[in-house]
């Protein structure tokens, strides 16, 4: 969430950078609601003092009426109509914040001004580039093709079992997707210095808020428990950085990592990646978050970056990393860096992994905050990215590691976390 503080005293160049995000900021509503609250916020601390005066003097006041044998009545009837004059001014203040913090929360964050304007995916900017795209020498197969043929990939089970955009797998691929996970991991744990977390699959309205999925993007998520406000998480990085909702942290860098199960509704991508496992409602994901000073978490944007691009390169798999447009830009993220691996079979590069710095925004919805070097809280700055998504990782494994016989070859780093094996035929 934006610091009210900053749109009051810069509301028109909040409102231009918000365009790079192709965002309108309804500058007139902001300001009248802003004008209301003000006016309203001093009638009602006026009223406050008037009740809180009289309630003081109103016991001396009905003394004195008593020795002069006068009517206490009205005495007792000024001091109620006060008090409901005060309730009622309380009443339409409280009104007017909460249409203005209903506005507030649906403003984007502004983004940095090193993010390219676009509209959208085509125009985000190629920052680079690395690994070679290999040539076959024979047909290439998807990865949809190559699972059913080694039989270790089955979405006709999956469906049977659940519906469509699940999958399930067997045997050798099964396997190489846990060590996958395992890999990464352990990468970012002996590597990298990132702490390993284990969190809860299902989190509540609050959590969900914090990190900006609502109110906004509901119906993206499912909802198990509407009594209660549950709801299954779209990704770690919501549980991870709710870790600090409503807490001071007492030293800075934080970096967690964390493997989890992701569930997502897909609203609105009928029709898209429907064959194989591209785009799934469940799917699992490696989770990068650090928790780091507002100073220095440009610089973190670049590391966790670079901590994600690693794991590709260690596997082999050419990829190339962009800067998100402003049209493409998320609704929390400052700035978001995508990286894309190469798919055979598609011919292009597909995303599979994303760092996005927040700046403060999620830290201000989350209350997150540090000490200063004056010893005074402060909001914090959040940086998240996946390290990798696990099942695009796989993909991208079996297309670019598969053989003319069918059979995929294991890429090094992997083979002792598969028992020494080389191949899976």
């Amino acid at each position: 969430m934006l610091d009210p503080k900053l749109l009051r005293s810069d509301l028109h160049a909040v409102a231009d950078s918000l365009k790079t995000k192709r965002y309108d900021l309804d500058v007139e509503l902001f300001l009248s609601l802003d004008a209301q609250r003000k006016e309203l916020q001093l009638a009602a601390e006026s009223l406050q003092q008037e009740r809180n005066s009289y309630a003081k003097s109103m016991g001396k006041l009905i003394g004195e009426a008593k020795a002069k044998g006068e009517d206490v009545e009205p005495l007792k009837a000024k001091g109620e109509h006060i008090k409901q004059a005060s309730a009622t001014a309380d009443e339409a203040l409280a009104k007017v914040q909460s249409a203005l913090d209903e506005m507030l929360q649906g403003i984007p964050n502004i983004p940095h001004s090193s993010v390219p304007a676009g509209s959208d995916g085509n125009d985000n900017v190629e920052v680079r580039r690395w690994g070679t795209v290999r040539q076959f020498d024979f047909e290439v197969k998807d990865h949809v093709d190559l699972g059913a043929a080694l039989g270790g990939l089955d979405f006709d089970i999956a469906s049977k079992i659940t519906g469509s955009r699940f999958a399930q797998m067997r045997g050798g691929l099964a396997s190489l997707h846990r060590a996958l996970t395992q890999f990464m991991l352990n990468t970012h744990i002996d590597v990298h210095g990132y702490e390993e977390v284990y969190v809860p699959y299902i989190v509540n309205r609050e959590s969900l808020f914090g990190t900006g999925q609502l109110p906004k993007f509901e119906a993206d998520l499912f909802k198990i428990d509407d009594e209660r406000g549950f709801y299954l998480i779209p990704t770690a990085e919501v549980p991870v950085t709710n870790i600090f909702r409503d807490e001071i942290v007492e030293h800075l860098p934080v970096k967690f990592v964390c493997h989890t199960p992701c569930f997502r509704s897909e609203a609105g991508s009928y029709g898209r990646d429907t064959r194989g496992m591209i785009r799934q409602h469940q799917f699992e994901k490696v989770e990068m978050v650090q928790f780091v000073h507002p100073g220095k978490s440009w610089d973190a944007l670049e590391e966790l970056t670079g901590h994600a691009e690693a794991l590709l390169q260690k596997l082999g798999l050419p990829y190339r990393t962009v800067i998100l447009c402003g049209g493409d830009l998320g609704f929390s993220a400052a700035k978001t860096y995508d990286i894309e691996v190469w798919l055979p079979s598609q011919e292009k590069y597909r995303e599979i992994s994303s760092c996005s710095n927040f700046a403060d925004f999620q830290a201000r919805r989350m209350k997150t905050r540090f000490r200063n070097a004056e010893g005074k809280p402060e909001l914090l700055h959040t940086i998240n990215g996946s390290g990798l998504a696990v099942g695009r990782t796989l993909i991208a494994v079996m297309e670019n590691y598969q053989q003319a016989d069918g059979s995929i070859a294991i890429p090094e780093v992997l083979q002792p976390l598969m028992n020494g094996a080389t191949v899976i035929r």
